[in-house]
């Protein structure tokens, strides 16, 4: 576990945490908090992130969404839903980060980031900090917390970075996206060398294409970071995916016999 989940583990033992009898947690039980991330925009990750999340309740865990893309979030827009309350909320202090949780399909719970707010995009030090000690909170009422962030190396990205068990990072085949994801692998892995980076390629045109990228950005991690990257798996373009972001509906749930939600599961349960 890293020194920065330690924190959060830690910060969870200092606060009182309001009761939720429903969720029939153990006391040491601890979720396991996975922040998506990408070095480029437009590779997909709040698709992977949404269908991941749904594929992982239906294999029995409690899962929440954080999306946390400051200024730029869509995950209730790709649900075509509309909440009563979003980050904008918990940032200024006027709701607590059970009241700005909305329901989502398939007992998913996800906080909306509430999109075009310029509030958002001046969030300062403190109000991050405290946001991310937040989280903390969900710890033991979670199996699994999924942090959607923005792309690219800026400071809040990175943040939730390091805050995080694990980093599943996005990928395509555009070989911008490779730059991208190899830059953000340097700037994690020299802040912290046995961080978990797991990686996916996403809108693959085969699993040759695909297996040759992860073999390479593992190789070249490995060669002049003396990085050891770990590769998760791929998902294969699928025309039903534009598709089901059109309808507003996971892909997962409308196309549950699809090759892409096959491809899904196999990640969930990786």
């Amino acid at each position: 576990m890293s020194d920065q989940a330690e924190k959060l583990r830690k910060i969870v033992d200092n606060l009182i945490i309001p009761e939720h009898p429903e969720k029939g947690s153990k006391a040491n039980r601890s979720a396991r908090v996975l922040t998506v991330t990408s070095g480029k925009g437009g590779v997909g990750k709040t698709n992977i992130t949404l269908n991941m999340a749904i594929a992982l309740s239906k294999m029995g865990l409690r899962v929440v969404i954080l999306d946390v893309d400051f200024g730029l979030a869509n995950i209730d827009v790709m649900l075509g839903m509309s909440t009563k309350y979003t980050l904008v909320d918990l940032i200024r202090g006027e709701r607590n980060i059970f009241e700005v949780l909305t329901d989502g399909p398939d007992n998913v719970k996800f906080l909306s980031g509430g999109s075009g707010v310029e509030e958002l995009l001046q969030i300062d030090r403190a109000q991050l900090g405290k946001f991310i000690s937040g989280i903390g909170l969900l710890d033991k009422l979670y199996d699994v917390i999924l942090i959607d962030t923005g792309a690219g190396l800026s400071r809040n990205v990175m943040s939730f970075v390091m805050a995080a068990d694990e980093v599943l990072l996005v990928t395509t085949p555009e070989p911008t996206a490779i730059t991208d994801a190899y830059a953000l692998i340097k700037m994690i892995s020299r802040r912290d060398r046995h961080k978990i980076i797991r990686v996916i390629v996403n809108k693959a045109d085969s699993p040759k294409e695909a297996n040759d990228i992860l073999s390479k950005l593992a190789l070249v991690s490995e060669k002049f970071l003396s990085f050891n990257l770990q590769k998760l798996g791929y998902i294969l373009y699928d025309e039903l995916v534009p598709r089901a972001v059109k309808e507003q509906k996971p892909f997962f749930l409308s196309y549950p016999k699809s090759h892409v939600s096959q491809q899904i599961w196999q990640l969930a349960g990786s």
